[in-house]
């Protein structure tokens, strides 16, 4: 295959924080002062934009941020506390013009009414740019904050360890929740026909009740009736995504999502996950490659191999231990990524969801060492070609459940 003939990769980053290191706001041009201010955040995503990026993605959660997987650490050297993702990005939205906006939404504790209105308003916002990462919570912290439910305190083994009969029920309960979330509120974006709003100052009439629809939403988790009170998004349908580490949530990507976030080690490991995916669709009755799959990476980069270890090393040290990942962790240079990538995207990937180990600077590696290095390769897009999210990633505006 010649390198013009090679399809194109599409590239996200992944924001939290300083960076995903735990010492990432100690490093010296880390702006931890600012961590909690709209400028920071404006600032990242012009720089994700200026690399011509498909999206950018904003981490949230409903408890501090922990090392442990479902209890608090009590740490005090890495940064605590956050901003509601979904307004981080209503508040970058009228900043940016071409980059998707997707923030993070904790599906466990909210509800699908809700958040169908808010994301379909950051659509209108962003004209066509936004999206929506489902995450659900297993924590025992996160369900105290609103006592509806009770979940263990330990649903499943800290370190990857065999799970119990009723931890595994658990996780696929609220996977199964998180399913039947994404129907409800892409239902709710259905709701509206695109021409339910009519706006006759003649006769008096600014909306056809006729064309609006009960979705009448019935299951285990919720009974919405519906209509929206937000009119059909500018996308149709906003992008839904969602982060899959094994089966249970495999099925929640094949099912329900549009883009799936996976994080294999190495192209074999993307090759199996992919079409382990794809029998999940065909079991669901979507056709084959509805979900594009995304590959999570941590990177850190420098103009040389040596100098990025070194960075790691540092930044180890400081953090008293090393740094472990669900994804892999890189730290090379541009060329060397871009190689992985390449060699990752021939196993069937759609593309990758990077995530800065520092903040700003390996963000500014993304767009002004790794971008060039693959606008060179011919395998990265030279300008935007789209003024949607849906566009920018090959996707056409569906058609409403209603329409005729």
């Amino acid at each position: 295959m010649t390198e013009a003939a090679r399809p194109l990769l599409h590239l996200a980053v992944a924001l939290d924080g300083a960076g995903w290191h735990p010492a990432a706001w100690r490093e010296p041009e880390a702006r931890p002062t600012e961590l909690l201010s709209a400028g920071y955040w404006s600032d990242l995503v012009a720089q994700a934009e200026r690399g011509l990026l498909d999206f950018v993605t904003f981490e949230d959660s409903l408890s501090l941020q922990s090392a442990r997987r479902y209890d608090p650490d009590g740490a005090t050297d890495q940064v605590r506390g956050r901003l509601d993702a979904v307004l981080i990005a209503a508040r970058v939205a009228p900043l940016t013009s071409h980059i998707g906006l997707v923030p993070t939404v904790i599906v466990t504790h909210t509800e699908p009414f809700h958040i169908s209105k808010a994301i379909a308003t950051l659509d209108y916002v962003t004209h066509g740019r936004a999206g929506v990462r489902v995450r659900v919570s297993a924590r025992q912290d996160e369900a105290a904050h609103f006592g509806r439910r009770v979940i263990p305190a330990r649903p499943a083994a800290e370190n990857g360890g065999a799970r119990e009969p009723a931890a595994e029920e658990l996780i696929t309960d609220l996977f199964d929740e998180a399913a039947d979330y994404v129907k409800v509120i892409r239902g709710l974006w259905d709701s509206w026909d695109d021409d339910a709003e009519i706006r006759d100052v003649a006769t008096g009439r600014f909306v056809d009740t006729g064309r609006l629809h009960y979705i009448d939403f019935e299951g285990r988790w919720f009974s919405v009736r519906g209509p929206s009170i937000t009119p059909r998004p500018p996308q149709g349908q906003p992008l839904v995504s969602a982060l899959a580490h094994r089966s249970v949530p495999y099925r929640l990507v094949a099912r329900s999502a549009d883009i799936g976030y996976v994080t294999p080690h190495d192209a074999g490991q993307a090759r199996a996950i992919i079409a382990e995916i794809r029998e999940q669709e065909a079991a669901a009755g979507r056709p084959a490659g509805s979900a594009a799959v995304f590959a999570d990476l941590v990177v850190l980069l420098e103009a040389s191999d040596a100098a990025a270890v070194e960075r790691l090393v540092r930044l180890d040290e400081r953090a008293g231990r090393p740094y472990r990942s669900d994804a892999e962790v890189f730290a090379g240079t541009p060329a060397q990524l871009a190689d992985l990538l390449q060699d990752w995207q021939a196993a069937g990937l759609s593309g990758f969801r990077l995530r800065p180990a520092t903040l700003p600077r390996d963000l500014t590696q993304i767009t002004e060492g790794l971008v060039p290095e693959l606008q060179r390769r011919g395998v990265f897009r030279r300008g935007y070609e789209a003024s949607t999210l849906r566009g920018l990633l090959g996707l056409s505006r569906p058609a409403s459940r209603y329409a005729a």
